[in-house]
Order: C-alpha cells, then structure tokens, then sequence
C-alpha cells in the first residue's frame, strides 16, 4: 500500500509541470474532438461539438492541486479582459470535490469567456497524450489546432497564438 502512494505521489509531482514549452502533438491543423464535459451544477453535460466557430478557443487541462495550474488559472484571471476575445474551457479529471472547491476559489462561473467542467472520461489526455499539466491545446476561430502548451505560460503568448 505504501508502494502504492509513493508511486502515485510522485507520478502527480512529475506531472505537474512548471516548464513552459510549447510542443509538437501531430495533431496540428485538425480540427477540434468532439467529447464531454460534466459541468459544475452535475446536471449538464457539455459536449465540445457545440463550441462556435468564430472565436479562438483554448482548452485548458489542469488538476486542482498542482500549484502551475492555479498559478496558471490566477494569471489567466488576472488579465482575464486582455483575453477576452478567446474561449477557455478548463476541465480535469480530478474529483467532484476537488473541482468544486477549484471553481468557487476562483469564482470561474462570473466570467463569460470560461467554462469549466470534468473531463468524466478521461478523453482529453488520452486524445493529446497530456504529459503533464497544465496543458493547453489553442484552437484557432475555425476550431483547428495550433500549438500546445505544457507548463506555466505567459498569457501574452497564449493571446499570441490564439489570436495571429
């Protein structure tokens, strides 16, 4: 058992990544997955086929304890107006719980250019091979793929890519 939790704790260390990278998935220029968000009133599922065209998107995969996700999150709040023009859908694969308490932290359900929910069945990671979080994917406004992100990152190269 004791295996078990050293294992699991240092996989999560080392999956928390501070290093800011952008990298190559091959998934390049294709156009966004359709899969499922459980949102955080537990009763809507949110499907990424039904996010518009139009506007640049960025799918931001974070796990609620790994300190670079909140200094992430707390960044991205930060200059929320300069990003104002780009979609952000938060999700994880964490608990409910753990979720929740992320969510009301940051007061994420006042701001109308985010969503977050719970990736339930762990498509996200599993479709862009997530090495770590945060990890974020930028979509341009025609819902194809430009860059990905691992690690903390500047929200000026975000708005950068997302809006070129």
């Amino acid at each position: 058992m004791k295996k078990i939790l050293f294992t699991l704790l240092v996989a999560g260390l080392f999956g928390c990544s501070g290093r800011k990278s952008i990298i190559t998935t091959g998934l390049e220029g294709k156009s966004m997955p359709s899969f499922d968000l459980l949102l955080a009133d537990t009763t809507i599922h949110f499907n990424t086929s039904s996010i518009p065209a139009g506007k640049p998107v960025v799918l931001f995969f974070f796990q609620p304890w790994c300190p670079y996700c909140n200094a992430q999150t707390t960044a991205m709040l930060k200059h929320i107006e300069t990003v104002k023009d780009i979609h952000f859908y938060m999700l994880t694969t964490s608990s409910y719980k753990l979720f929740k308490q992320f969510y009301d932290k940051y007061g994420l359900k006042k701001y109308n250019n985010i969503t977050a929910g719970i990736d339930t069945s762990s498509f996200y990671s599993t479709y862009y091979h997530a090495q770590g979080v945060p990890y974020q994917v930028i979509y341009d406004k025609d819902r194809k793929l430009k860059k990905v992100l691992i690690g903390r990152s500047d929200m000026s190269l975000i708005k950068d890519i997302a809006l070129e």
